[in-house]
């Protein structure tokens, strides 16, 4: 497979082999939406622990590169209504971060996006004796898929 032109994913292939371990500290929150950077920051974490061979800490000191990330927008939206009962049943909780990587040695700025949306959508009960708040999981939710895909687009340098 050396010589197809394809490589091994989620090994890093892409970011320099002087890279071994990463700081991501607690990304920063410019919502009003409580503890919604840490519930993307430890996403983070996880997804890295699980897919790629750097060593992951919350500090930058000792650190061969630095993530960094900024909630800078959280909002809801109704997605369906229900036009006899007058109410909405279906919300998307939706995100918008700004992340980048940069090398702590060089300063060279590894990988970034400045305008990351992420949206998950959930249902709302109109029964109040059935009611759940369904807004938190549908933020862990989008914490792992966002996760997921800003893991991927660093280490295959999409």
């Amino acid at each position: 497979m050396a010589g197809c032109g394809y490589h091994a994913g989620g090994k890093g292939a892409q970011l320099p082999s002087n890279i071994k371990t990463i700081a991501i500290p607690a990304f920063r929150n410019e919502t009003p939406r409580f503890k919604v950077e840490q519930v993307l920051t430890q996403a983070v974490v996880r997804e890295f622990l699980a897919r790629a061979r750097f060593r992951v800490q919350p500090r930058t000191e000792g650190s061969d590169a630095l993530l960094s990330g900024t909630v800078i927008q959280f909002w809801t939206t109704p997605v369906v209504a229900e036009p006899t009962a007058g109410r909405t049943v279906s919300v998307s909780v939706n995100v918008r971060m700004r992340v980048k990587l940069t090398d702590t040695r060089t300063g060279k700025v590894l990988y970034e996006n400045a305008d990351y949306v992420f949206s998950e959508p959930y249902e709302i009960t109109g029964d109040a004796t059935a009611y759940f708040e369904e807004s938190a999981p549908a933020v862990q939710r989008l914490s792992r898929a966002f996760a997921a895909s800003l893991v991927s687009s660093i280490l295959e340098a999409f």
